[in-house]
């Protein structure tokens, strides 16, 4: 073996050591956050370790349970089942199925392009409104305050009023296990979180720390019984399918995040397709085996990353890692103080709540008031519909962009092959008796019918006769059905005004379905994948 190869085993194997340290007391905290057996994260973590090892495309990204999407399903399980833990366990376990099972569809319809869903502003909010609800929340159950209100504007108050009542011991051993995390953090590769643990399980036992009011987590059962299917109301699962919809998108927005980014920074090159694929196995088998959602969160994966990983080979050692803990030492994992996975929580959490990524957009001046809405969404609604709110927000302007396309006239530069905007470029020049023009966007149903219907206006306002419309498409991959009506439409409008059109950028897909249009087939239509430059040339061919 190679001196090099070698070496980058031994440095995945260190970083698979360091962050298995990491991964198993987060993976328990979580199960916390969801409100479900401390074993749900753990299947969660084994699940996302096994399945994005296999088919994964990121050498840093580790895939097991995440703080976002433990509290998405805790708000969504709590709004279904109430205060019945048996049918909250079976309908969080009906909705990682469906997340697994819409991250499996939208990696063979090959929605991988898709990254950008989500408005940065928006996921930046919601991330930073969840980290602050979680920590908040974390906080009252280290002091034992159960509040019902997840408006963290009467939360605050009612947490205060009970300052009284509140366990100080808890807090003190939450605050010790805070300030061992922040130490543990200036030397690489401690594994801060399993050594707090372990002080945490040993002060347990020496001060005695359950007579003092502190819980510990308990039996941590991890039977691998193959569940069976949720018994469910048709209307549940209808309503679990709106939320998984909207856990996919956080989910993935969060995951392909932590991959692009350190695929950008180390020049690597990653599948988003395959990628949704290995989450999708990676959900469907957690919610088998009834484990929490999975995500390849960013604490994590840049964990990996500053650990020293060069390949998927340190998350096979972290999941070996973590498997010979459960297999040895489980019952001792079971006696951890419960305010010590608040504190692991709290920091791992606390290391993102910066309002620098936020402060950009206001030094900007763009996007500042879906921050804003973002921000107050979850905290005032709370997490599930401040989740809901900030998925519509992305949605709405997403739709907004695309549908407000406009056209632009195309004129030829520097008397060469090249096509620029008029507007932004006043010297380039027209080509007398062709309407050059270029959609900004895709066509699709919102915008296909007044985009052509802008080209008709600027052919028929011309400031001199045109004979020939050459159309640009290099922005529609594809044609929806609304957008193929449109322009059957418009093939109609053209002739009929005894204007020759060319269609000039094509795409396979497009110019096939457009080819079986009667009205394509008129002398006066040509359809090509040429650039505007050839579909020029065409046009201005006397048999055009």
């Amino acid at each position: 073996m190679p001196t090099e190869t070698r070496q980058n085993r031994i440095q995945d194997l260190l970083a698979g050591l360091s962050i298995a340290g990491l991964l198993l007391p987060e993976a328990v905290a979580y199960s916390s956050i969801a409100a479900l057996p401390p074993q749900a994260g753990v299947i969660a973590l084994f699940a996302g370790l096994l399945c994005y090892g296999l088919f994964g495309t990121s050498r840093f990204a580790i895939v097991s349970a995440t703080s976002s999407s433990a509290a998405v399903l805790a708000a969504a399980t709590a709004s279904l089942a109430g205060d019945d833990p048996a049918l909250r366990l079976s309908l969080a376990m009906g909705l990682v199925l469906v997340t697994g099972a819409f991250f499996l569809l939208a990696g063979l319809l090959k929605l991988g392009g898709l990254t950008s869903f989500i408005a940065k502003p928006v996921l930046r909010g919601f991330a930073f409104g969840l980290a602050l609800t979680i920590i908040l929340k974390q906080l009252a159950s280290v002091v034992g305050v159960h509040l019902t209100d997840n408006n963290l504007i009467r939360f605050l108050p009612q947490l205060l009023e009970q300052l009284p009542r509140w366990n100080w011991a808890a807090a003190a051993v939450a605050a010790v296990a805070l300030l061992l995390l922040w130490l543990c953090a200036r030397i690489r590769r401690l594994p801060g979180g399993l050594l707090v643990v372990i002080l945490g399980i040993a002060a347990g036992q020496w001060l005695d720390l359950q007579a003092h009011g502190v819980a510990l987590i308990g039996v941590i059962d991890l039977r691998l019984e193959f569940a069976h299917l949720p018994v469910l109301p048709f209307a549940d699962w209808l309503r679990l399918g709106e939320l998984a919809f909207a856990m996919v998108m956080i989910l993935y927005a969060e995951s392909y995040g932590s991959i692009s980014s350190f695929a950008l920074k180390h020049g690597d090159r990653v599948s988003s397709n395959r990628d949704l694929l290995a989450l999708g196995a990676a959900n469907l088998l957690s919610g088998l085996f009834q484990g929490m959602p999975a995500g390849a969160g960013y604490s994590a994966t840049s964990a990996n990353e500053a650990a020293g990983a060069n390949s998927r080979l340190a998350g096979a050692v972290a999941a070996l890692v973590v498997l010979a803990i459960v297999l040895t030492v489980l019952p001792l994992v079971a006696l951890t103080p419960e305010p010590v996975l608040a504190a692991i929580v709290i920091y791992a959490l606390g290391r993102g709540l910066s309002l620098q990524p936020l402060g950009r957009y206001f030094s900007w001046r763009r996007d500042r008031l879906l921050v804003i809405c973002a921000v107050a969404a979850v905290l005032v609604l709370g997490v599930l519909d401040g989740l809901l709110v900030a998925v519509g927000i992305s949605v709405v302007l997403m739709l907004r962009q695309m549908s407000s396309a406009d056209v632009r006239e195309l004129g030829r530069i520097d008397g060469g092959h090249d096509f620029v905007d008029l507007q932004h470029h006043p010297g380039a020049e027209q080509i007398p008796g062709v309407l050059i023009v270029r959609p900004s966007e895709a066509l699709f149903f919102a915008n296909a019918e007044r985009v052509l219907g802008a080209v008709l206006r600027l052919m028929r306002r011309a400031s001199s006769p045109v004979h020939s419309v050459v159309l640009s498409l290099e922005e529609s991959p594809d044609l929806d059905g609304t957008s193929i009506e449109a322009l059957q439409a418009f093939f109609v409008q053209v002739q009929g005004e005894g204007k020759c059109l060319v269609l000039a950028r094509v795409r396979h897909e497009a110019q096939e379905v457009l080819q079986t249009l009667p009205e394509a087939c008129a002398p006066q239509v040509l359809i090509s994948g040429l650039s505007v430059d050839g579909a020029v040339q065409l046009a201005l061919q006397p048999t055009a």
